[in-house]
């Protein structure tokens, strides 16, 4: 039994398969962001969510063949990498799991663990990909100055161009209407107080503003459309980057996919990050195969020295098909 989890800025997921593609178990806990939840109160979080993850299962931790833990902005830290390796000591013993990025869940999980790019457009944005034993990440530089594309960014952009609007220095749009009724301001300054004050400008309620950002593109406000624009161009950006960093030769196909809530069915990116994608060589957008949950599933398999046979892979994709993963 292989057990998969996936650390992100709003919740953790912790899914449980075998050998065979079966799902013995899937389970949901809140953010794994250490910056903000704090290192010990992770690592709680952590061996809380294994426990009610085998529980679910019935099977122990010594059942468990392998696991990976990707958590966000795991190795952007060195000081910290060894405690933030340490952190599932207390569910799982020391020789049965890894601990790395979130960004391999994506990868592992959008192409199966396949050579390839996987780019990340969540509450931030990230690129990783392995090719011929190589691997290699782009972007991923936190909120303040990097994180180009995600969901924070698009919100932080609607939010500048609702402030130019406000002013004058933009014409106005849907999107101005829109914010007035979504945040109930009685003054346009009164985002200062919402964004500065309820939300403190924490990463997870401020992605949550990029919905209205997509809501004021579909109402046709060309402005908040154009950021999906300039958000596509900037993720394909990151694709070209890792795929130039990996060594790839000029002219081979190199197959990309994408995770992320950014990234949803409804997405206004998608269309766009194709057209980007293309300006930047021979790639082919595949459609995720997998949930990074179950993608960290299948890389702990990997890690463990079993890979899914393709029959296995058939049967897990059917099982998430019917739980709607």
């Amino acid at each position: 039994m292989y057990l998969g989890i996936d650390g992100g800025g709003t919740k953790t997921a912790f899914a449980l398969i075998d050998a065979d593609g079966a799902v013995l178990a899937r389970h949901d806990g809140a953010g794994a962001y250490y910056l903000e939840r704090g290192v010990a109160a992770t690592g709680d979080l952590l061996r809380e969510g294994v426990e009610a993850t085998l529980a679910l299962a019935g099977v122990a931790a010594h059942d468990v063949a392998f696991a990976f833990f990707g958590l966000p902005a795991h190795g952007e830290d060195s000081a910290l990498r060894a405690t933030l390796d340490r952190l599932p000591g207390a569910a799982l013993p020391a020789a049965r799991y890894r601990v790395g990025n979130d960004m391999v869940c994506g990868w592992a999980g959008s192409l199966a663990c396949g050579d390839g790019i996987n780019v990340v457009a969540g509450t931030g944005s990230i690129a990783y990909g392995q090719y011929r034993g190589a691997e290699a990440r782009a972007g991923g530089w936190g909120e303040l100055f990097s994180d180009e594309g995600s969901a924070y960014w698009i919100a932080r952009e609607g939010l500048n161009l609702f402030s130019r609007m406000s002013d004058g220095r933009a014409e106005p749009g849907p999107l101005l209407a829109l914010l007035r009724e979504a945040l109930a301001l009685r003054d346009d300054l009164d985002l200062c107080a919402h964004v500065y004050g309820r939300i403190k400008a924490e990463r997870a309620p401020m992605a949550q503003l990029a919905l209205l950002v997509h809501r004021a593109a579909l109402a046709g406000d060309a402005q908040a459309a154009a950021i999906f624009d300039v958000a596509a161009r900037e993720l394909a950006a990151l694709v070209a980057a890792v795929r130039a960093r990996l060594g790839v030769p000029d002219g081979a196909p190199l197959a990309v996919s994408y995770s992320g809530g950014a990234f949803n069915p409804e997405s206004l990116l998608l269309a766009p990050f194709r057209r980007a994608l293309a300006a930047h060589g021979p790639f082919q957008l595949h459609t995720p195969r997998f949930a990074p949950v179950v993608g960290a599933a299948l890389y702990a398999a990997r890690c463990g020295g079993h890979i899914l046979a393709p029959r296995a892979l058939i049967k897990l994709e059917a099982e998430c098909a019917r739980h709607g993963w």
